[in-house]
């Protein structure tokens, strides 16, 4: 009996957290200005600076061997900081898409669904890039060039994004 009315109540706790999540989550739906204030605070060009290869080659001619390790692992810490900092971003992208995707206005609802597919894209793109530059950090002599794809999909998405808030702002005049 005592075990039965322990799992009711660890069902109703549950419940009540899930009520509280799905509350607090429509509360706090991100808007497109905020949105892009977060994707321009990025130093998109110094990311592309690290994670070039040409960059790269350049500083392993260059550099002794040592040198060049060293360097070569600040320089993944770094732009690992910058991956992280897309990875969040791409978080909130995908809970804007979401949100307009459920928009009445099928225009705005197609918006919304490119915004949360390449937000997905993005974060996964991130988390890809995120691991590698992990390993070039921890193997310097390792050649990994996959934060480019990162760097394409995060132009993409703040491509879809200004697009999305031309299309809210030109439908918020029209309504």
């Amino acid at each position: 009996m005592t075990m039965t009315l322990l799992f009711v109540l660890i069902a109703f706790v549950l419940l009540l957290s899930f009520a509280y999540l799905a509350m607090r989550r429509g509360r706090d739906l991100p808007n497109v200005d905020q949105a892009l204030t977060a994707i321009r605070s990025l130093d998109i060009e110094a990311f592309r600076n690290l994670v070039d290869p040409e960059e790269e080659a350049f500083l392993r001619a260059r550099l002794p061997v040592a040198e060049f390790k060293k360097i070569k692992r600040e320089r993944a810490r770094v732009a690992l900081a910058y991956v992280r900092a897309l990875s969040r971003a791409s978080l909130q992208f995908a809970r804007l898409g979401d949100a307009a995707r459920r928009s009445p206005d099928p225009a705005i609802a197609a918006s919304g669904k490119q915004i949360a597919d390449s937000a997905i894209y993005l974060r996964l793109r991130a988390l890809d890039a995120g691991a590698q530059l992990m390993l070039s950090a921890a193997f310097p002599s390792l050649d990994l060039h996959r934060a480019r794809s990162l760097v394409q999909q995060y132009d993409r998405a703040t491509y879809l994004l200004i697009q999305h808030n031309v299309l809210t702002r030109a439908h918020g005049r029209a309504a």
